[in-house]
């Protein structure tokens, strides 16, 4: 039985969208594209509304590192019906992207509330077509249909690995990396084999030693990524992944590295030299694969992030392999939620088509019930 507070009334969208980055502007835009309206108070209807837990417009843009520019972003897809405007190449992504999603939401009028963290999802009671009961720490919402945008970002991945209860230097995620000043004169270790483990290798062997380990050899490929060839393989890859119920895997598991100008630039400096793993932290290094021992004071974990979806545990919506089963946008074990952002959609491109997608399902979802009732 659901706790007693999940029947206070609080409340009501139609549909709610949890995030506010690329996915969720894209979900929003489709449903006020469908004749949706924000939702003012508890009243059914036709309504929608959006929580973000960021103060701020901007999505994990805004948290990303000071050195991240325009130029070197790994690409950001125009928002459905507003074109990027033009950027200097050389500003700070955390600060070209934020603004024009700042502009975006206002220009539509978006219904978005922040900063609202979502804590728990769950079902109001055993009707399969009732409603979710949506618990934030600004209060509580009810929805007939819930869209999931809330990336990746904030549920960074580092690894478990012996002693790292005894290392005494410094560990960092590349979620709290700022800049490669604060490292300064350090010796590094930096883990990972994807995008951003490569730029911030890069970045950082200017300033400090480094040493770069992955566990597997990372795999570089010539020429561009053509998203007419490479990036349908690449879907119809993670798409069936997703709907077999996988746990998610890194975007780079799929495509490979590209010699990117950061990667070009470590290998022709020499820094681009990969490591096994090590075995073990140590109080002041790590344990190589070979049983020797190197002593470094950092390690930058660039192992990437997971989907954050912690506050929809109570719907028990994770597969046997860890991941979560969908078709298209929608969650099979809860078809009143759609993930968006997620699997196929984590790309820019993607999140767009996602958005649109979702809001088709949901709308597809309320004419049937409506037939139903007559």
């Amino acid at each position: 039985m659901p706790p007693d507070d999940v029947a206070a009334p609080g409340r009501r969208a139609a549909v709610l969208v949890v995030g506010a980055g690329q996915a969720g502007l894209s979900t929003a835009y489709h449903l006020r594209r469908r004749g949706f309206e924000p939702a003012t108070g508890p009243a059914p209807g036709r309504t929608y509304a959006v929580l973000d837990a960021d103060a701020a417009p901007g999505g994990a843009w805004q948290h990303r590192w000071e050195s991240l520019r325009m130029s070197t972003v790994n690409g950001i897809f125009d928002l459905p019906g507003a074109p990027l405007p033009p950027v200097d190449p050389d500003e700070p992504s955390r600060t070209a992207v934020p603004r024009y999603f700042a502009a975006y939401e206002r220009d539509l009028d978006l219904p978005v509330h922040r900063p609202v963290r979502v804590e728990r999802v769950e079902r109001a009671d055993e009707d399969p077509a009732g409603d979710l009961v949506v618990t934030t720490d600004a209060g509580t919402w009810r929805t007939s249909f819930l869209v999931n945008a809330t990336g990746t970002w904030t549920n960074p991945h580092r690894p478990a690995y012996p002693g790292a209860d005894t290392f005494r230097g410094r560990q960092l995620h590349t979620g709290e990396y700022v800049a490669a000043e604060e490292l300064r004169g350090h010796r590094v270790a930096v883990v990972g084999g994807g995008i951003s483990a490569v730029q911030l290798l890069e970045e950082v062997s200017r300033v400090a030693w480094t040493a770069w380990y992955t566990r597997r050899e990372p795999v570089f490929h010539e020429g561009a990524f053509e998203p007419e060839t490479t990036g349908r393989e690449v879907i119809a890859r993670v798409t069936a992944d997703a709907e077999a119920g996988h746990a998610p895997r890194s975007v780079v598991s799929y495509t490979g590295l590209g010699w990117s100008p950061a990667a070009r630039a470590a290998r022709d400096r020499g820094v681009l030299v990969r490591r096994p793993m090590f075995t073990e932290l140590l109080p002041h290094g790590v344990r190589e694969a070979d049983g020797t021992t190197t002593t470094v004071d950092v390690v930058l974990w660039a192992t990437g992030f997971r989907p954050a979806l912690d506050h929809l545990a109570r719907l028990d919506l994770r597969s046997p392999e860890g991941g979560v089963v969908v078709r298209g946008t929608r969650v099979v074990a809860e078809p009143r939620v759609h993930l968006v952002g997620f699997g196929p959609s984590q790309s820019t491109v993607g999140a767009n088509r996602a958005g649109r997608d979702a809001v088709a399902d949901v709308v597809a979802q309320l004419r049937a019930r409506a037939a139903a009732a007559v």
